[in-house]
């Protein structure tokens, strides 16, 4: 079965899906905030397989989130380095950590904590705001469609 594109798509959403939208990619670039750089490290890591992880780092590559530069100790290797592109996924990959402490985990189960690497503090929930910083909720939100 061919995988539908939605590169084109009108919708933003659709469109971040069809870039990043696979788990492995999400993983990849979650792994990659941790500092993970070169491609054994990410198999290792992951226990992906070996052709998965280069077609998924190809199609990360390409959409501009990462670039392949040379390794950073001088040696032969490669490394897979965020691009500005990729460091702005991070707001998505603490909403989706945020949503799965909140409700994939049972309360008294223990699990890994986001925090402030400075004060060391836990970070605060992520919140949606209006431009005059009123917290909104999506019965708050709508769309407008895009004009030809």
């Amino acid at each position: 079965m061919k995988r539908k594109s939605f590169r084109e798509a009108e919708c933003p959403v659709a469109r971040s899906l069809d870039a990043i939208g696979d788990w492995w990619s999400l993983l990849i670039v979650r792994d990659a905030f941790d500092g993970i750089k070169r491609f054994s490290e990410f198999q290792q890591n992951l226990g992906i397989a070996k052709g998965m992880l280069t077609a998924r780092l190809r199609d990360l590559v390409e959409a501009g989130v990462f670039d392949l530069a040379p390794a950073s100790d001088g040696s032969a290797y490669r490394e897979y380095v965020l691009t500005e592109k990729g460091q702005r996924l991070f707001l998505i990959i603490v909403a989706m950590r945020q949503w799965g402490e909140e409700h994939l985990y049972r309360p008294d189960e223990p699990r890994s904590v986001l925090v402030d690497a400075n004060a060391g503090d836990p970070v605060s929930r992520l919140e949606l705001s209006a431009s005059n910083g009123r917290k909104l909720a999506w019965t708050d939100t709508r769309i407008v469609a895009a004009r030809p």
